[in-house]
């Protein structure tokens, strides 16, 4: 699949499948004049997609707050139809508010999490199988890289944020092993904190030592969930009637923050017994639940990466 209307050609490091592509386009139910926000631009292949399904009166709205993601899109997109914001999505209704598109959305499309460029680029400090400094800013305007969170927060903070979410069992354990090595030295890479977590974890079946508490801490110094419940809320306002929202998510904290939030909305509201109706109490629900789609046995074989992902699908009522 091409990455641009012109062909631009692309790098290994910048090599991404767009996880449930084709499920995402069918849950967007495109229309060729619409207008429509992938609110995670990574490497764009869901906004190509989007894209090849408009014709002139189309509009792409892409956001990402990746520096990396937003010069890629520069360097390899030369479409009129596609407007780039480099913004945490959390802010979308003040973007879009500024290009006067609130409530005129058709789709907004969130693939939650880190991206494949960004996990494969040591540099950038994600992955505990390369070596690189330990950064995981999302956001690398931000101040605060995985090293320094470390370094500034307690250990019972440490231990809780690797419990709550990464669903770590030893969290107490690799707190206070973080804690009991900082008093000698910093943790300034990747390995270096990937090996210390794997002195007090055993490897799981096919998973790292360190393969939840990488993902708690990038949570944590991304505000990850926060953003994600912000970001959620605004979709409601931003999307014209019939528009449809996508998630994508990985793992079951994300998931179960959309899921709770299209029950909330999609559900008529709990009277209590006995009380009665007032007309405020009637109101229609302001979603749709169109249920979630699962990759197919055949995309886990070829992208492995996407063996957890889970699509969810919403529309204003």
């Amino acid at each position: 699949m091409s990455l641009s209307k012109n062909n631009a050609s692309t790098k290994e490091s910048n090599y991404h499948d767009s996880v449930l592509f084709n499920e995402v386009l069918k849950g967007l139910n495109i229309k060729s004049g619409g207008i429509y926000v992938d609110a995670t631009l990574g490497r764009c292949g869901h906004t190509q997609g989007i894209l090849n399904h408009l014709d002139s009166l189309g509009r792409v709205i892409g956001f990402d707050q990746d520096i990396d993601a937003i010069k890629y899109a520069e360097i390899n997109f030369s479409d009129p139809q596609l407007e780039l914001i480099h913004s945490n999505f959390s802010n979308l209704n003040d973007e879009l508010n500024k290009i006067n598109l609130i409530g005129k959305v058709d789709g907004v499309l969130m693939d939650l999490g880190i991206s494949s460029p960004q996990i494969d680029n040591a540099d950038r400090g994600f992955s505990f199988n390369k070596d690189g400094l330990l950064d995981m800013r999302m956001d690398q305007s931000q101040r605060l890289t995985a090293t320094e969170w470390l370094k500034e927060t307690s250990e019972k903070e440490i231990a809780d944020t690797l419990y709550q979410y990464g669903e770590e069992k030893r969290s107490r354990i690799i707190a206070s092993t973080i804690k009991e090595y900082q008093k000698n030295s910093e943790i300034k890479t990747t390995l270096e904190l990937a090996n210390l977590i794997s002195t007090v974890v055993k490897p799981g079946k096919n998973k790292h030592p360190a393969t939840r508490s990488f993902q708690a801490i990038r949570i944590a110094i991304n505000d990850e969930l926060i953003m994600l419940s912000e970001a959620l809320n605004q979709t409601i306002d931003a999307l014209d009637k019939g528009g449809r929202l996508a998630v994508i998510s990985f793992h079951s904290i994300e998931d179960r923050i959309v899921k709770q939030f299209i029950q909330k909305h999609s559900r008529p509201k709990q009277i209590p017994k006995g009380l009665p109706i007032m007309m405020n109490d009637t109101q229609p629900c302001l979603l749709k639940d169109l249920g979630k789609v699962k990759p197919s046995n055949e995309e886990i074989k070829i992208n492995r990466r996407s063996r957890s992902a889970i699509l969810r699908i919403a529309e204003k009522c």
